[in-house]
């Protein structure tokens, strides 16, 4: 809604005062939201049924902005709406672009919003997370303080001496399972060699996968299986080589740590998904050149 709004009112101060006039709706949209929040911390049938007047509220407001935004793009773009300065034109037509493709994705909010709040539905198809960046994915990993987070699904591979041999930042999160045999494919085309060690977590745990990779010539194959009831299998894993490798996995965790803490990785400030690639790799280059260094040095 804001973004609609202050759209609006830098299309006013190019364009004047011609064709339709906005009306700032920002306070009553402001005041419905805290009064959403108020109720929504309330139980019982009553307060669900004050939850759902209050957002056909919140809906109905943003329904005009969404429809005054519309007029004002028809305008730009029928020439209604214009400046004889050609920059300021230039701004104006950008102003149009951006106030037509955020008010289609505040009406895909708005659908999401009924669905949910009045039919029940929590699984909306294309579910849209973010109005700014809708390529954003919610990403559930079974963590008790975060259960839910958003973004995108990356995957960080790292060898010898703690340098990263790939990354790759995937458009819809794919299975564990589906990642192994790449992985070591392109351990193959980058160093020339099998791994040795080949060490994930249970995620990646599949007989299909262990065979493959042994098949492949890696001579240690250390996934755990947590589900296993088999006492061979679970005599297999408390051995030490067994658990050196899962200590080495555990050092990689704190790999992904420092590239989120000291190249923030956490964050991406760059737009889309062709820039998420970018920061993603740029953050990558930046810790190699500290480990390669450090490892030239020790030599």
């Amino acid at each position: 809604m804001r973004v609609l709004i202050r759209g609006m009112k830098k299309v006013e101060e190019l364009a004047g005062q011609a064709g339709a006039r906005l009306r700032d709706r920002s306070r009553s949209v402001k005041l419905r939201v805290l009064e959403i929040a108020r109720v929504a911390r309330s139980k019982g049938e009553q307060s669900q049924n004050k939850l759902q007047v209050a957002y056909q509220k919140l809906l109905a407001s943003t329904s005009r902005v969404v429809g005054q935004a519309k007029r004002f793009a028809e305008e730009i773009a029928s020439g209604v709406k214009q400046s004889s300065d050609v920059l300021q034109q230039a701004a104006l037509e950008g102003l149009r672009a951006e106030l037509e493709t955020m008010a289609g994705r505040v009406q895909q909010v708005m659908r999401q919003t009924k669905a949910r709040v009045f039919e029940g539905n929590t699984h909306f198809a294309d579910k849209l997370f973010s109005v700014f960046e809708t390529s954003t994915e919610a990403i559930r990993k079974g963590k008790a303080g975060k259960p839910t987070e958003f973004g995108k699904m990356v995957k960080i591979q790292e060898a010898e001496n703690q340098i990263v041999i790939d990354f790759e930042v995937y458009d819809k999160r794919p299975d564990d399972r589906a990642l192994l045999v790449p992985a070591i494919e392109v351990h193959e085309q980058q160093l020339g060699q099998t791994p040795r060690l080949l060490a994930t977590d249970a995620g990646f745990h599949s007989a299909k996968n262990e065979a493959a990779a042994q098949e492949k010539g890696v001579e240690r194959v250390c996934i755990p299986n947590r589900s296993t009831k088999n006492a061979e299998r679970k005599r297999e894993q408390k051995k030490r080589w067994f658990r050196n490798g899962q200590k080495w996995r555990t050092g990689c965790e704190g790999r992904i740590s420092v590239l989120k803490r000291r190249h923030g990785l956490n964050r991406s400030r760059y737009k889309g998904a062709d820039g998420m690639k970018r920061w993603v790799g740029l953050g990558v280059i930046a810790d190699n050149l500290i480990n390669i260094g450090r490892a030239m040095a020790l030599r």
